[in-house]
């Protein structure tokens, strides 16, 4: 007899919220209302929504419950104290500064360790991250392994850090001008890629030597963990819940959107250890957030959070939520179809420039190809390429990032195996056609973060 292979969500779905139907006609019209960018998109005129998995979650009977138990005192919520030792049990930081989202922790730390002229390096930028660092007065350095930007590498730790690249970096602008490393787990622009254990270690080894603080993106911690368990040596039977707070201990301090991994809708955190940073933060948090015990959330969201943490170290859970993306890798992988290898924890990630060889990058291919599905089966995606990259601080020129890829971005315990299938059918077919897919222009671009807001028309 074989053995299984079937595998089954380990959750029963006890509410449903109906999806709109929609005909190539409404989908073309509002594709051009949206300025063929799928961030302008109503959600009622989106069947499946892979946007992102940011705050798109379905919370747990357990959530729900909780959220009556909010206590929105507006200071010393009983909800904060609550979120605080959940995130001291799981992850192990000493210090909690609630943030409306994982920016507004971005934000703080940033202005309370970055000066002019200091340089961040990091294992490859995210958006929101690197744009705080600018206007903070720093300049972020990649200092991902090469192994990163090549879509095909097998590699199973694409987001290591290379510690020649950072040395380098240290003995060229000294460790006075690096406030902090910035690491992520489960690098959302590498396609979800994950970064060992051992590189985390020898990391912590190489910024001790300097005393430099590691600042830890631990949207997707959780993801990252489940990596650890199944690919790197000595970890197969370590629960998820121990490798998290393995990953945090050899860190001095994290930003955290709790809308990712924490199962919430709405929320975030900064986490330190360093209680004169932490005394700095709770008085940043009062000018941007709120006070230092809600941060711009409400009692119930705290709670929904505290209890989402618990959830989203759960064997069984993360074993499901990355058992449904690399479900829809395969799919896409045994049609042909360029995607980012190895398959990732929270998306699939089409290779725009494989997928499109015909376009320039300057044409912008993966929003072009985002569109294109969202126009075939009313599937929404988002472009990750040369539109989020942005321009150059000082020259104002577009960053070509080597990477030009399109997000299938999975929402945690929301779809089914059957709208995988769906999902998998419509990129088929678009694949197919592939060579009708014309290019784009920007017709409009905002001055920060213009894949969110920009417009564009066909070329």
């Amino acid at each position: 007899m074989k053995d299984k292979k079937s595998w089954a969500e380990p959750y029963k779905i006890k509410m449903v919220e109906l999806l709109k139907m929609t005909t190539k006609e409404e989908r073309e019209k509002a594709l051009v209302e949206a300025g063929y960018n799928t961030f302008l998109l109503r959600s009622k005129d989106v069947y499946i929504d892979l946007l992102t998995d940011s705050g798109t979650s379905a919370m747990s009977d357990r959530q729900w419950a909780g959220m009556m138990l909010g206590d929105e005192a507006y200071a010393g919520s009983e909800n904060f104290y609550h979120l605080e030792e959940v995130i001291r049990k799981y992850y192990g930081y000493k210090y909690v500064v609630p943030t409306h989202q994982g920016r507004g922790a971005e934000n703080i730390i940033s202005k309370i360790m970055i000066k002019p002229g200091d340089v961040i390096p990091g294992n490859m930028y995210f958006t929101t991250t690197r744009l705080h660092q600018e206007l903070a007065g720093g300049t972020f350095e990649d200092i991902i392994i090469d192994e990163a930007h090549d879509s095909q590498s097998l590699h199973p730790f694409k987001g290591n850090i290379d510690l020649k690249k950072l040395e380098q970096i240290i003995k060229k602008y000294g460790a006075d001008k690096i406030p902090y490393v910035s690491m992520a787990t489960s690098v959302n622009m590498a396609g979800g890629q994950p970064i060992s254990m051992q590189n985390l270690r020898d990391l912590r080894k190489l910024t001790n030597k300097y005393k430099i603080k590691i600042i830890h993106d631990m949207t997707r911690v959780a993801e990252n963990a489940y990596f650890i368990q199944v690919r790197e040596k000595g970890y197969k039977n370590i629960p998820i819940r121990a490798i998290v707070k393995e990953i945090c201990s050899l860190t001095d301090g994290a930003t955290m959107s709790a809308k990712k991994d924490a199962l919430v809708n709405i929320g975030g955190f900064l986490a330190l250890n360093d209680k004169s940073l932490y005394d700095e933060a709770s008085n940043m948090v009062v000018i941007y957030e709120g006070l230092h015990t809600y941060g711009g959330l409400a009692g119930r969201d705290m709670e929904a959070m505290a209890i989402g943490i618990t959830e989203s170290v759960d064997d069984n859970h993360i074993r499901a939520r990355v058992g449904q993306v690399e479900y829809l890798g395969n799919k896409l992988v045994e049609a042909g179809i360029p995607i980012v290898l190895p398959i990732g924890g929270h998306g699939i990630f089409l290779d725009a420039k494989k997928f499109l060889p015909h376009l320039k990058q300057i044409q912008f291919p993966a929003q072009a190809l985002a569109a294109e599905i969202y126009l075939d089966s009313g599937v929404r995606t988002m472009e990750r390429g040369i539109v989020s990259a942005g321009r150059n601080k000082e020259t104002g020129e577009n960053y070509f990032p080597e990477l030009e890829l399109v997000r299938l971005t999975i929402p945690r315990r929301v779809y089914t195996q059957a709208h995988m299938d769906v999902i998998a059918e419509s990129v088929i077919s678009v694949y197919k056609n592939r060579k009708k897919i014309k290019g784009l222009e920007m017709t409009y671009e905002p001055k920060y973060l213009r894949f969110f807001q920009a417009k564009f028309n066909k070329s």
